[in-house]
């Protein structure tokens, strides 16, 4: 069962996904600071010197709140509407990029699939009954 294992664990693929949730995490992360931090604050301020992340609802408890922390310190239930924006917004740059990635991929399996493939060379043993077949007839 070990040994099974072993074999599992060190295929190709289990290794490709490996390295791929790897990479997709720091991917996110790089993409949530994009959003957060070099897409929002220009938006917000082109509307008005909004915060999304800051936008939010007071269900429960007392208000007004400024800011979200605020809120939440005081234990108050909100609903997180620009969070949720900004992560929406993540979402569609993650979905566009792996869009593209995926694009790459099937476009270079169609020219490999039209690439035209060199026939086989036939084993040693086929060559050389060939060549006594050859030499019978020419006797």
């Amino acid at each position: 069962m070990l040994r099974e294992f072993k074999e599992f664990a060190v295929r190709g693929n289990v290794v490709d996904m490996a390295v791929g949730i790897i990479i997709g995490g720091a991917f996110g992360t790089i993409v949530q600071s994009l959003v957060n931090d070099v897409l929002m604050p220009p938006l917000g301020l082109l509307m008005g010197g909004v915060d999304f992340s800051n936008i939010f609802l007071v269900l429960k408890g007392e208000g007004p709140y400024a800011t979200l922390a605020e809120a939440t310190a005081a234990g108050a239930v909100t609903l997180n509407i620009g969070v949720f924006v900004n992560n929406v917004i993540s979402f569609l740059i993650v979905a566009f990029a792996v869009f593209l990635l995926v694009k790459g991929v099937n476009r270079l399996r169609r020219q490999q699939a039209k690439a035209p493939t060199e026939p086989t060379a036939p084993p040693e043993d086929i060559l050389l009954l060939r060549e006594i077949r050859d030499a019978l007839r020419k006797e």
